[in-house]
């Protein structure tokens, strides 16, 4: 019972201090003013990392402390920004890890990056084109235009540049937890949130093919 207790708080403050850096990584790291009005910042680097040693339900749970934070701190967008940070960290993390959790293997987690990746672009080409003209005030028209040459470039480079990162930090970050006894030698697949993460699995595919849909159905009335 001490053992389970122990490793229990053992991988809370992990989680702890990935959040944290997370948070940092958004705050310091950031680069703003992307095409006007975009940013990138390395923060899903981080989270999936977690989520990715912990379990998707982890991911989100960090996705949204960081975000929150985020709010409260630094963006000027208000809930509007909280709400697109999150679907795109949420889409992204939940997406890749939901796929690499299931089998801990070097090919899954390229499957799950690349699957996550075209999950957030979606999600960001989607909620862009419905909140932007709100955000900005601007002409629904002006924003389609944007699609092609600013918002689908930057989500899928931000994508690309974010699952490029997790493959190369992802197994230095495991093998030093791993050799300071903070995460065991091999990241077991108990059954303790197994219900959990099949509800989030489910949500968030659904999620995701609701919204590929959707941007299908956008770009064939733009063509």
């Amino acid at each position: 019972m001490a053992t389970k207790t122990n490793s229990k708080i053992k991988s809370l403050a992990i989680l702890a201090m990935l959040t944290a850096l997370a948070i940092a990584a958004d705050m310091f790291l950031r680069i703003p003013n992307i095409g006007g009005f975009l940013t990138y910042e390395p923060k899903d680097v981080i989270i999936t990392i977690g989520a990715f040693i912990y379990n998707p339900f982890a991911g989100l749970i960090m996705s949204l402390v960081v975000c929150l934070v985020e709010m409260v701190t630094i963006s000027s967008t208000g809930f509007i920004g909280l709400l697109m940070n999150f679907l795109a960290s949420a889409m992204f993390v939940g997406v890749a890890s939901i796929i690499y959790y299931r089998k801990k293997t070097m090919l899954r987690a390229i499957i799950g990056l690349l699957a996550g990746s075209v999950a957030m672009i979606a999600v960001m080409l989607l909620w862009n084109y419905i909140m932007t003209p709100i955000y900005m005030g601007v002409p629904r028209e002006m924003v389609v235009g944007m699609i092609p040459t600013l918002l689908l470039p930057f989500n899928a480079l931000k994508a690309g540049l974010n699952a490029a990162l997790v493959l190369f930090l992802y197994k230095p970050v495991v093998t030093a937890l791993r050799k300071s006894g903070l995460i065991p030698a091999r990241e077991s697949n108990d059954g303790e949130n197994k219900k959990m993460n099949t509800i989030i699995m489910i949500i968030v595919s659904a999620l995701a093919v609701a919204t590929l849909l959707l941007v299908l159905l956008i770009f064939a009335k733009i063509i």
